[in-house]
């Protein structure tokens, strides 16, 4: 999970221009994802590193995580 954090944020929040933020998405699309990305079928250079040394269940856990996170939408005034 740390390693997810360096772009992800440990509150899902983005921490890099070109990472998306998960905090809040639905665990099934993230759990898909990542599965994909560590098939191959989803290219980046760095998900395609750090999801080498993830099992089912750690990604079933990161997906569990990050889905968990509540968040809150402000409609700007």
């Amino acid at each position: 999970m740390l390693k997810c954090q360096v772009c992800h944020g440990k509150d899902g929040l983005a921490k890099l221009p070109d990472a998306p933020n998960i905090a809040g998405q639905k665990e099934t699309y993230l759990v898909k994802a990542l599965r994909a990305f560590k098939a191959g079928e989803r290219k980046n250079e760095q998900m395609t590193i750090v999801i080498k040394g993830l099992s089912d269940e750690d990604i079933a856990n990161v997906a569990a995580y990050y889905s968990s996170i509540k968040i809150t939408v402000q409609v700007p005034p």
